[in-house]
């Protein structure tokens, strides 16, 4: 479904990405994990046409994207959750729902509002009231929901666990995983690298903007260098 290569990306004289290289399958949960500066982010936001690569190529079934403004990327099926939310906190439940539907058909309009309550309760119960008074976890869930109204095939989730309690952690967890069994593919970036390794098919290791290590989920879960780097030690992934 997506095939990123020798992706480079540029914020002024800063390199962000050094030939960042990597593919999703239909179907799969892929899981990019690293430290805070490892281009986890820089990479989802190129794929969606946030950021224009300096060098790479992006192709999204079989179409090449990386040129490609990033409102006709979502209107392809790419949608992208960002990290800390990014929701309109002045404007209710619904319009922010509303706001996620603009590009879908109108016919399906209630159809899918009515799938995202029945998946996320909390928002039917709050659909009036203003975005702004939701905890962090059911503005997690409404940005998830607004995502979801476009009915992605590809959901790129950056850092959904940020901010929230185990508790919530885990149940927006959950959620991923039922997305993907009803059909969404999704590309997951997660600093919780034991919960992504737990939910992933495979995943790639991020350092200083360069895949240093990849390969199934379940492989790097009991990789030495991934468990002393980012499962409770200190050992760099590449060293």
């Amino acid at each position: 479904m997506l095939q990123v290569q020798d992706l480079r990306v540029a914020y002024g004289n800063i390199q962000a990405l050094h030939g960042i290289s990597l593919s999703v399958a239909e179907g799969e949960i892929v899981t990019l994990i690293g430290a805070n500066g490892a281009g986890k982010s820089t990479t989802l936001r190129a794929i969606s046409g946030l950021v224009r690569p300096r060098a790479g190529k992006i192709v999204f079934q079989g179409q090449d994207i990386t040129r490609t403004p990033a409102h006709k990327i979502v209107a392809m099926g790419v949608g992208h959750v960002p990290e800390g939310r990014k929701i309109f906190t002045e404007m209710t439940v619904q319009e922010n729902l509303e706001l996620g539907a603009y590009i879908a058909d109108p016919k399906r309009f209630h159809e899918d509002l009515n799938a995202v309550f029945e998946r996320f309760p909390r928002l039917r119960e709050r659909r009036r009231q203003s975005a702004s008074t939701l905890s962090g976890g059911e503005q997690q869930m409404l940005a998830l929901g607004r995502a979801l109204m476009l009915r992605p095939k590809l959901l790129l989730l950056d850092e959904p666990s940020m901010g929230l309690s185990p508790r919530l952690v885990q149940e927006i967890f959950e959620i991923i995983v039922e997305l993907n069994r009803s059909g969404t593919t999704i590309l997951l970036v997660e600093q919780n690298a034991a919960m992504a390794l737990s939910i992933a098919h495979r995943a790639y290791v991020l350092e200083t903007g360069r895949v240093v290590l990849d390969g199934p989920a379940q492989d790097l879960q009991n990789h030495p260098a991934v468990k002393a780097a980012y499962l409770g030690g200190g050992q760099s992934a590449n060293g």
